[in-house]
């Protein structure tokens, strides 16, 4: 006769295996999620503003905001409904930076020209002036406009302006490299359409 002990062991055991198999399965999810990219569904697209005739795109999720600039080789692909533009202006807020990283003129022009030769756009000149005593402001011209920057080191604050034209910048790469040099804490996108068809075009 089966005792009542015997029952609780044989019920615990069929509970134990499977809740064994579910843990293992989270262990083997957790590492896997750690190679895996971060799926774009799961954040917020960038949000589309026509204010006064200006078309301004906004996002303050730094992997929505890239997952939408990498979609296409043109960097920037127009949201539903967008008018065409001669030209895309994007400007970035990077808080809680490293401050070291903002405070030499070497270093901050550096990430910049980087940042341009990493987008493939074509880079003409750069001038670059290091303030005391905080401070860089500097610019890269290239082929397609340009791209700027002021530093404040002791805020740990930098104001990033990406402007360019054509199809053939891969403006998510100089993202990256921003990324990658100034370890913001905290990212703000805006995209400024320039150039917008129905202006040039007195329509």
């Amino acid at each position: 006769m089966v005792t009542l002990n015997a029952l609780l062991i044989s019920a615990l055991a069929a509970v134990a295996i499977p809740l064994a198999d579910r843990q293992q399965r989270s262990w083997f999810s957790r590492l896997m999620a750690k190679f895996r990219r971060p799926s774009v569904h799961h954040a917020a697209p960038p949000l589309i503003d026509n204010d006064a005739g200006w078309a301004l795109i906004h996002s303050e999720n730094v992997q929505a905001f890239e997952d939408w600039i990498s979609r296409d080789p043109e960097g920037l692909p127009r949201l539903k409904g967008e008018e065409p533009s001669l030209g895309s202006h994007i400007l970035i807020e990077l808080f809680d930076c490293d401050p070291q990283a903002l405070e030499l003129e070497n270093s901050v022009g550096s990430a910049m020209k980087d940042a341009a030769v990493a987008s493939e756009a074509t880079v003409v000149t750069d001038s670059f002036h290091e303030f005391k005593p905080y401070g860089v402001s500097g610019a890269v011209i290239i082929q397609e406009s340009h791209y700027t920057i002021h530093t404040w080191p002791e805020h740990k604050y930098a104001a990033v302006d990406l402007f360019y034209c054509g199809g053939t910048i891969y403006v998510d790469r100089a993202i990256e490299v921003l990324r990658e040099r100034f370890k913001p804490g905290r990212m703000k996108f805006l995209v400024v359409r320039r150039g917008l068809q129905g202006d040039v075009e007195g329509k």
